[in-house]
């Protein structure tokens, strides 16, 4: 037998070497390069999660007004695709913030506890100013406008 031929456990430890290595490539790629937001719990890349952490298919600021019973007292909701989040902190008080992570650019993933969390680092930022509460991020999420008519607002 030659140095070129293949040997069975050469072979078989070309493809254990290869198993081991594909999941751990895949882990190292997964999440900075998705600009629509990261996953949810249904796969959907563009549907971010509830205050709950469920996913939704709500309105987006982009497409117009947002019904203020949307946004939960105390928390808030993700819009992914226009890269927001709005907050209600206490009844009938309104914020609206960047829904990018201030770190290193990924989108936020969820709202709880008071706090809006960044899933890349660990980041997290007040419902109430969008200030950092916690982790590597420095500085707090740009805020947005928000403009309450009656029922409905809207997100500039």
């Amino acid at each position: 037998m030659t140095d070129l031929d293949p040997s069975r456990r050469n072979v078989l430890t070309g493809l254990a070497a290869a198993g081991l290595a594909m999941p751990l490539l895949a882990a190292c790629g997964a999440g900075d390069s998705n600009t629509t937001g990261s996953t949810n719990s249904a796969g959907d890349p563009t549907a971010a999660p509830s205050a709950g952490g469920s996913p939704h298919a709500a309105a987006s600021p982009g497409s117009g007004a947002i019904k203020t019973s949307e946004i939960p007292v105390g928390g808030g909701k993700i819009f992914a695709s226009d890269r927001v989040v709005v907050t209600q902190p206490t009844a009938g008080q309104f914020k609206a913030f960047s829904a990018i992570c201030t770190h290193q650019g990924c989108p936020v993933s969820k709202i709880s506890g008071g706090t809006i969390d960044c899933p890349c680092h660990g980041s997290q930022f007040s419902i109430v100013d969008g200030s950092v509460k916690g982790g590597p991020a420095p500085q707090p999420l740009p805020e947005k406008t928000v403009t309450v008519t009656g029922d409905t607002l809207t997100v500039s």
